[in-house]
């Protein structure tokens, strides 16, 4: 039975963004998108130089992937080792909640990235901004603080600055450098260059790149795909026995249906800009129903990838099961799925 009061879609690129000092984010919470109680995401763009300045997240780790453009981050861990890290379109990142990280587009072009965060009830609220946590303090504990003096604390931000416009960074330089004596990783446990991996095929289907934390450590507690998928191509009927999956549409055209028993079933049509929502342990099936290639960032609130496809579950039962299960007389299963077909083409 089709539900028409319930929507797993969001369309994330036609909310009134956040804009100022060359930055502009769109995001969605479960306060936005009441479907989607498991995972959050933003949609966040950098003029060249600008900054999502330096600030930390009380209530969710950061998923980021970069679709265009290049950015540096910054990130300390509490035992005092720091990362400065280089991305490009396809790579991603991770920082655990709590950990202060920075985001600055370093090319001539504007940086897109989309951020996944492991809670739905993600919010500004929850995020601590440094101007802000310096502004709000009293003055002279903010001179004591930075060793400077009262006047000079006057002339910094008064309130959150949120985003920072600057000069594109040139990482030769000396600027670019940290300016303590901690620990500077030269090997980053925050970046995983996600389009360099050599993708699972489908002939005549599609694509996926699949990032876990098996294969980014650090990433504990999400992971994330990359799919796509030719026209009429259907990625199966399945679904995730131990995550919430979280969707945006980067290219293309695509039908989305999610099946919640007891009958309930609902459908949603995509497009690019567009931000779709399963529930843990929903069935549901994604199909390419534009005429060019659909390209899908997924973002799964574990770090461990768990999928259960319909083909595979079906052709690991013996005939008579299948048979029985579906009222059908003996013989009529053979054109079942005999293995796991993941996408299938267009007929």
């Amino acid at each position: 039975m089709a539900n028409p009061n319930l929507s797993f879609k969001y369309e994330l690129e036609k909310k009134a963004p956040r804009t100022n000092d060359g930055g502009i984010t769109r995001g969605a919470s479960v306060t936005d998108f009441p479907a989607s109680i498991g995972i959050a995401g933003v949609s966040m763009r950098l003029a060249p130089g600008s900054m999502r300045e330096m600030h930390w997240h009380a209530n969710a780790a950061e998923w980021g992937y970069v679709i265009t453009g290049a950015c540096r981050t910054t990130i300390l861990h509490p035992d005092g080792t720091s990362y400065i890290d280089y991305f490009y379109p396809g790579d991603i990142w991770y920082f655990p909640k709590g950990y202060g990280h920075s985001i600055q587009a370093i090319s001539d072009e504007e940086c897109h990235f989309i951020l996944i965060f492991d809670n739905g009830d993600f919010s500004e609220d929850h995020t601590f901004s440094v101007t802000d946590f310096v502004s709000s303090v009293p003055p002279e504990i903010a001179a004591q603080n930075l060793g400077l003096t009262l006047e000079e604390v006057a002339k910094l931000p008064q309130k959150e600055a949120y985003f920072a416009a600057g000069p594109v960074p040139d990482p030769s330089t000396t600027l670019a450098s940290a300016r303590s004596e901690a620990d500077i990783s030269l090997v980053s446990m925050h970046r995983y260059p996600l389009h360099a991996q050599q993708p699972r095929i489908v002939p005549g289907g599609g694509t996926q790149r699949l990032v876990t934390s098996k294969e980014f450590p650090i990433s504990t507690t999400m992971s994330g795909s990359f799919i796509e998928m030719q026209p009429g191509t259907l990625r199966e009927m399945h679904w995730h026995p131990n995550a919430d999956e979280w969707q945006y549409f980067i290219e293309g055209q695509a039908e989305m249906g999610v099946f919640l028993a007891q009958g309930n079933f609902v459908k949603d049509q995509f497009n690019a800009g567009d931000v779709g929502y399963v529930p843990m342990g929903a069935g549901h099936y994604i199909k390419n129903t534009g005429d060019t290639v659909l390209k899908i960032l997924l973002g799964f609130n574990s770090g461990i990838y768990q999928s259960v496809d319909l083909s595979e579950w079906i052709s690991s039962n013996p005939k008579d099961v299948v048979e029985t299960n579906f009222s059908l007389p003996p013989g009529e299963i053979d054109e079942f799925p005999t293995g796991k077909i993941f996408m299938k083409p267009k007929n």
